[in-house]
């Protein structure tokens, strides 16, 4: 039996909150696009008069799917080249989803994103659920297919796992978008000590080139290691300009709601660097170089105008 049109207009309203949790479950916005019309396929074939909550059965079915993912994306990430991160979206982008409250906004941060692949997929889909879309512990047990005090424990373990590695408060906006100037002069000056300043003690830089662009394997720690190599990145060379295409174009940006660096070439987003910023200084720099992970970025960053970048790299 087909699907009616009010069953298509039914999915369809329920897409933008699919895809949100998706993206917070996988990291990537392309599976999760890959999730959500996988969950249609599965109302498509459904008996859809018989289904008494529609929203709830929709997201039943996509969360099982992003479940199975993170399960077969453990196995392939251990294949991966060099480090994974997860894919940025920019400001705007709808995929972000709800960011109303600070739970919301919190979980959509690039930081705790890192620290969701931590955590099981049972743990990620009950925090992510519970955290960053109000569903309460009865809805999600009936989702993933636990008891109610299950799903208590199991978010109460995954909020502590990533509390436990966010231990430092971050700085409101304006003053994180201070620091990223200071920091983006600092590190065009040439000299090192400027960037240590702002550094934490324990700052890491790490990032992600998927083998396609060059990026160190393991992460640079400590103030000094990162400010040496946060000099040298912004250092020029005609290596550095054949090897991006052309001089980048240096904005300041917001990546999952953070203060983020974002670099292009011919209106083609290479790379977004997404910082961590605290009151004691920055604390980590996670950068995002691997193509196939920035292609949404560059289409949502050409949809808006964001002036003269503020200066040319390389």
């Amino acid at each position: 039996m087909g699907l009616t049109v009010d069953d298509v207009d039914r999915f369809e309203a329920s897409r933008p909150r699919l895809e949100a949790i998706a993206y917070r479950l996988l990291g990537s916005a392309s599976e999760a696009e890959d999730a959500v019309q996988d969950t249609f396929l599965r109302w498509q074939a459904a008996d859809t008069g018989r289904i008494e909550v529609p929203e709830a059965w929709l997201t039943k079915v996509l969360t099982n799917l992003c479940l199975n993912q993170l399960t077969s994306a453990r196995a392939r990430r251990e294949t991966y080249v060099g480090q994974w991160l997860p894919e940025p979206l920019l400001a705007g982008d709808p995929m972000l989803g709800p960011a109303d409250t600070a739970e919301q906004r919190d979980s959509l941060s690039y930081a705790v994103l890192v620290l969701l692949e931590r955590l099981s997929p049972a743990e990620r889909a009950v925090y992510v659920l519970r955290e960053a879309f109000g569903y309460t512990h009865r809805e999600i047990a009936a989702i993933l297919d636990l008891t109610e005090a299950a799903s208590q424990q199991t978010f109460h373990r995954a909020r502590k796992h990533v509390a436990d590695g966010r231990p430092r408060a971050e700085i409101d906006g304006a003053a994180a978008r201070r620091v990223v100037e200071e920091f983006l002069a600092a590190a065009t000056s040439g000299r090192t000590e400027p960037l240590v300043r702002l550094l934490t003690q324990d700052a890491v830089a790490v990032g992600d080139g998927g083998g396609k662009v060059p990026a160190r394997a393991t992460a640079f720690e400590g103030a000094r290691a990162v400010a040496m190599f946060m000099r040298g990145l912004f250092k020029p060379s005609p290596a550095k300009r054949a090897l991006a295409g052309g001089s980048p174009e240096v904005y300041i940006g917001t990546a999952n709601g953070g203060p983020a660096v974002v670099a292009l070439v011919d209106g083609r987003v290479i790379g977004v660097i997404c910082l961590e910023i605290t009151a004691e200084g920055i604390a980590a720099f996670r950068s995002q170089v691997n193509p196939d992970k920035l292609e949404r970025a560059t289409q949502r960053w050409a949809r808006e105008d964001h002036g003269a970048p503020l200066f040319h790299a390389y």
